[in-house]
Parts: structure tokens; sequence; C-alpha cells
């Protein structure tokens, strides 16, 4: 490259810089950019800004229209709307929009900012959860009927006080405690596993069949004692003595699976 600036005195005028900037363009085959003027020529940005635009060439105008084919469409009939009287005395020369032709006009949508507030509150509102607290309330005399009849089915099938250390500890429990606790808390746990949608499909049916087993159990159960209580049996047949003491046993079997299904799903 060697397009310099010749001795002259600083500063340079641009008109004095256009040949050499356009002796650049020559030499480059294109425009330079306005980093090469400034380094070529040793001149501001300013200046470089200027010169490029001086050196760069106009763009070609658009060819003239020939005026048949100007005169061989006819002009729109436009049919005015209003009276021209009416047109004339609303038409304000001081409001003239600037806005190019081809871009409609849109009045403005008023929005009402005030009222945003007030619907999010109402929705806030209708979304609120309800109470669950009653619920404790209903399941209170429920629960002790259920656990006295428990207990006395137990003690009917032959549950009843036991020492769970013998030879370490003389602490006594009755075992009777066991059926109400193991029934019909696994039924409460099963019965959420199975609504909750937390689990996958296969949790989610075992949850609802033992759910549903142990609540039909747990029914079962306190028609059974009733019945022998109103008779004044003192102690259960067999049968009935037989199904009792399995009943922990499929209560743990039932939890221990559930348990398994509800970890595999996480893993």
């Amino acid at each position: 490259m060697t397009v310099t600036n010749p001795d002259r005195v600083y500063p340079a005028a641009v008109e004095d810089l256009i040949p050499h900037a356009r002796e650049l363009a020559a030499q480059l085959g294109r425009l330079p950019s306005r980093n090469q003027l400034k380094r070529t020529l040793r001149v501001g940005a300013p200046k470089a800004r200027a010169l490029l635009e001086a050196i760069t060439p106009a763009p070609p105008a658009d060819p003239p229209v020939p005026l048949d084919e100007l005169t061989t469409d006819p002009d729109p009939v436009i049919e005015p709307t209003e009276p021209e009287s009416a047109v004339e005395s609303n038409f304000d020369t001081t409001q003239v929009s600037t806005a190019p032709l081809d871009t409609p006009a849109v009045d403005p949508v008023p929005v009402a900012v005030t009222d945003a507030p007030v619907a999010m509150a109402e929705t806030a509102a209708t979304r609120r959860k309800p109470l669950v607290w009653p619920v404790l309330i209903l399941c209170l005399p429920a629960f002790v009927a259920i656990w006295g009849g428990w207990v006395e089915m137990g003690r009917f099938t032959g549950f009843g006080v036991v020492t769970l250390l013998p030879g370490i500890s003389d602490f006594q429990l009755d075992t009777a405690i066991t059926l109400p606790i193991g029934v019909e808390t696994y039924a409460a746990y099963a019965l959420y596993v199975w609504l909750s949608g937390r689990v996958n499909e296969t949790a989610r049916r075992f949850a609802r069949g033992s759910a549903i087993f142990s609540l039909v159990l747990g029914g079962l159960g306190q028609i059974t004692y009733h019945l022998m209580a109103s008779a004044g049996w003192t102690t259960a047949p067999w049968p009935i003595t037989a199904i009792v003491a399995c009943i922990p046993v499929a209560v743990l079997g039932m939890g221990a699976a559930l348990a398994h299904l509800m970890h595999a799903e996480q893993q």
C-alpha cells in the first residue's frame, strides 16, 4: 500500500484528502473501511467518516416512468363518506401526522390499570384451598369407635397384655392396640398415596388396591365385633381368630411392598 499523505499543513481539509482516498479505493478495488482511512491518511474518525461518505458512489436513480404507463390506469374514484364541508371543518392543519403513508393509523386502546390488582385479588380468593381442620373433627368420633372396636376384637381373639422384654424389663403392653394402629393407619396412608398422584402407575395401583382392601377389612372387623358383643360372646370362633391373627403380618407386608414401589420410583 503506497498511498500516504503528501507534505501538508496539519490539519488538512477533507477536500484535499478526497483524491488520496479515491486512490486508496482504486488500489484496494473496493471502498476502504473507516479504520483503513484513519490508518493510511492519518486522520481522525470524523474526517475518515466524511471521506468515506464523499467517495461512496450515489445509488442509481429509478428510471422515469413513461407517460403512456401513467395514463393507462384511470385514477380510482373515492366516494366521500362525509360531506365535504364536514371534512374541511374537522381538519386541523396543526395536527398533521408525520407517519409514513403506508402505516395505518391505529387508535390507542385504553388500558384499565387499576382493574388489574382487583382481578388478581379475586383470582387469588377463588383459588384458596378449602379448610382441612373440620375433617379432623369429623374423624375424631370415628377414630374412637374404630379404636374401641379393634381393641375389643383383639381381646376376643387372644390379644392381651404381654411383657415385651422378659428378663430385661418388666414393661408390659396390651397387644390389642396393634390392630387399630396397623389396619387403619395403613388404610389412611395408602389412600393418600393413591390420590396424591405423586407416584408411578404401579405404586398407585397397589396403593389403591391395598387401601380398598384395608378399608373393607376394617369394616368387616367392626361388624364382626359388634355382632359377637351383641350376642354375648366372650371369645371368637377359631376362623375369626385365625384371620385376626394374620392381620398384623398382612399390614407389614403391604406396607413394605408400598414403600419398595415408592422408593423404586425415586431412583
